[in-house]
């Protein structure tokens, strides 16, 4: 049986697997504490950035890390009987505030899906939720490809 050998993915294959997925780790420090998170995000293939939105309730424990959102990790993976793949973002996420919301802004976000995780259980009047880009200071993607175990 061989060994299987990581190899890094190449800007398109970063990019294609990106674009299949809206669900991610969002990782970030505070005071040399971890704090990581499930968010949805939407990459944009042409600009390779990511958008997002984070949802404060008041109470949670994400409000320590909310104005000291300095370089963060985006982590994303996916595996199957064949093969492994992961991908991770690094850089600073800039909240967009409403004035600086512009047209393209709203097409990310619509375009942006929301899974279980998303649902809150208090009203939306109580929750702060608020928008982010990310652009990546780097990009970097690895791929596993597993031997057919029936061989």
């Amino acid at each position: 049986m061989t060994v299987p050998a990581q190899v890094a993915m190449a800007d398109d294959a970063i990019d294609k697997f990106l674009s299949e997925h809206q669900t991610a780790i969002l990782s970030l420090a505070y005071a040399s504490q971890p704090y990581s998170i499930p968010v949805t995000y939407r990459f944009d293939p042409d600009s390779r950035h990511f958008y997002f939105r984070l949802v404060y309730s008041g109470h949670g424990e994400k409000q320590r890390f909310q104005s000291q959102l300095g370089e963060a990790r985006l982590a994303l993976y996916e595996e199957s009987a064949q093969s492994y793949r992961s991908v991770i973002a690094v850089g600073s996420p800039k909240e967009i505030r409403e004035d600086d919301l512009t047209t393209d802004h709203v097409t990310q976000f619509g375009e942006t899906s929301r899974p279980l995780f998303e649902l809150w259980s208090e009203p939306r009047r109580n929750l702060d939720i608020r928008l982010y880009e990310l652009k990546p200071d780097r990009i970097t993607g690895r791929r596993i490809d597993l031997p057919n175990v029936s061989e």
